[in-house]
């Protein structure tokens, strides 16, 4: 088999296992964040704010791949909610920024801890260097992807328009 056939064989293996991953995750995820009274994408822009800091619409929605109107409404859900208030932009009196509420950063170490549970007995039974060489991998698989699509993902048809 040559290096181009073994390097195909590699990609669709490598596509079907991330695939597999992810949807578990998903799953996973809207289990268990759906308890706390968001939805996965609500915990996402949550988890943004409290790691980022406070931030405009526009910043938020590039971050997380959404358009500026999707951002929109998941942040009026979680203003309702009351785990983010709009502020003032020191830097532009006229800009707004969202930032996370005391009880939205509470409501986000509450989750990520639980789900670092979840995590920490899926990988209990492997050993260090697996684990050290997994992370690695896995933090080196979102670089490559980040430096490809940059800040905003092409979409499938661009994507397989590129590839054709």
């Amino acid at each position: 088999m040559s290096t181009q056939d073994l390097l195909t064989r590699d990609a669709e293996s490598l596509y079907e296992a991330l695939n597999d991953l992810v949807r578990v995750y998903q799953f996973r995820d809207r289990g268990y964040i759906c308890c706390y009274d968001v939805s996965v994408t609500q915990c996402y822009a949550l988890e943004m704010l409290v790691k980022q800091g406070s931030m405009r619409l526009q910043s938020l929605a590039e971050r997380m791949y959404l358009d500026k109107s999707t951002a929109s409404r998941v942040v009026n859900a979680l203003e309702r909610k009351e785990y983010v208030v709009r502020v003032e932009d020191d830097d532009d009196r006229r800009a707004i920024r969202i930032q996370a509420t005391a009880a939205g950063q509470e409501l986000y170490k509450t989750i990520r801890s639980d789900l670092i549970a979840e995590e920490r007995a899926m990988i209990e039974g492997l050993s260090p260097e697996v684990r050290q060489a997994s992370l690695a991998l896995l933090r080196r698989l979102t670089r490559a992807a980040e430096a490809r699509y940059g800040e905003r993902p092409h979409s499938l048809l661009e994507t397989a328009t590129e590839l054709a």
